[in-house]
């Protein structure tokens, strides 16, 4: 589940995190209030306005403006509040801004000057442990500092039987080339950091950048957090920050029915049983010369009504031409999809797209007849094969 940049910050600083500080509003208004008000709690006379949505990049898309006065905090927020905000990382139709942060400018002028680090902790799939990954070259793509300047990432990891380590802290803030107080600074947000990130059961925290002030504090600017989902019955309370409205209306509707559902661009609907052979249904799919219009697990004890609503959200997308339901029977019986996809077709009314079924597995043969006994304009098969045939036979 990802969280705005507010939200992040705000689970930041709980940790002890030091964040720039701001204050999230929906409309203009309520921007200018926020401005004076940072204004009188922290000093500042200028201020960042800050698009929130899921999504990185917002300033090169308009999302992240600095404002120089109040007139200026309203006229900027009233721009950004309802515009449509296109990024490298969202569609061509971008996302719709409901809210903005108004943060305190921190980069204020002192003796030395200031500097931007990349900073994020997550998971190491090849070798199963936690890592920091940080670069000197905050503020930029890490993708573009991968591939241009490979020798400015670093990677710290963390066994996991003795967690994070004093020395590991300090290292990082050596190879950032920090020193003095700014060193001492360093090594506690580090710490401080993978606490945070460990503690609310994350798989991704992303800082950039972080900030070292013109009188050495590091400070996260920005915050990019994405909570692990299978982990959220031990947080209740992060559940309550979820934005659907930054979600697919379709994949949200998916899962209150406990489908797992993620819409694509293809014209081949998907109902599958098991990730695994979603999978292999989308590349039999491909073979046949169409595109998956979805993944679609319908879990190991679907009965009617899931089917049923899994055959509705699919028929949402207009660039579907055809259906293709794979269904292995181990956990869930071959005979209560077919039911079910009998069901929804007298349920829904009449599907005007070829739908093609096989099922195989617990009480196949069952299936097999009731489905050809229906009445209904159904292609049943048997092999794989003869399926990927029939997808390709209707695309046609």
């Amino acid at each position: 589940m990802n969280l705005h940049e507010y939200q992040g910050k705000e689970l930041l600083s709980s940790f002890g995190v030091r964040i720039q500080r701001g204050i999230v509003v929906s409309t203009p208004d309520e921007a200018v209030k926020a401005a004076e008000k940072l204004n009188k709690d922290t000093g500042t006379s200028w201020w960042v306005i800050k698009a929130q949505v899921h999504a990185g990049g917002r300033g090169k898309g308009g999302g992240v403006k600095l404002a120089k006065s109040l007139d200026q905090v309203r006229s900027i927020s009233d721009d950004i509040l309802g515009m449509r905000l296109i990024t490298p990382q969202t569609s061509s139709e971008g996302k719709l801004v409901h809210q903005v942060l108004i943060t305190e400018d921190v980069y204020y002028p002192g003796e030395s000057e200031t500097d931007e680090y990349y900073m994020s902790v997550l998971l190491n799939r090849s070798t199963g442990r936690n890592m920091i990954m940080y670069s000197t070259e905050g503020g930029m793509d890490i993708e573009t500092v991968a591939e241009k300047t490979p020798h400015l990432i670093f990677t710290e990891e963390i066994d996991p039987s003795i967690g994070l380590q004093s020395f590991q802290c300090r290292k990082v803030a050596f190879n950032l080339g920090l020193s003095g107080l700014a060193f001492k600074e360093m090594t506690k947000f580090v710490s401080s950091l993978y606490k945070a990130y460990v503690s609310t059961d994350s798989s991704l925290f992303e800082i950039n950048p972080v900030l070292k002030t013109s009188d050495n504090k590091i400070m996260a600017v920005d915050s990019k957090v994405s909570l692990d989902d299978n982990a959220l019955f031990r947080h209740k309370d992060y559940s309550l920050l979820r934005d659907k409205r930054e979600e697919d209306p379709t994949e949200v509707e998916a899962g209150e029915y406990g489908l797992n559902f993620v819409k694509l661009d293809g014209n081949v609907g998907c109902m599958v049983n098991g990730a695994g052979l979603a999978m292999a249904t989308m590349d039999i799919i491909k073979m046949a010369g169409g595109n998956p219009a979805n993944f679609l697990d319908v879990g190991g004890t679907a009965d009617a009504k899931r089917v049923e609503q899994a055959f509705r959200i699919i028929l949402k997308d207009d660039n579907v031409k055809a259906i293709l339901v794979n269904i292995f029977g181990g956990i869930v019986r071959c005979d209560r999809v077919a039911q079910g996809i009998v069901d929804a077709y007298k349920n829904i009314g009449e599907i005007n797209i070829p739908l093609i079924v096989r099922l195989q597995g617990t009480n196949a043969s069952e299936a097999k007849k009731l489905i050809d006994e229906s009445g209904l304009k159904v292609e049943s098969v048997i092999l794989l094969q003869e399926a990927a045939d029939k997808v390709a036979e209707v695309l046609t």
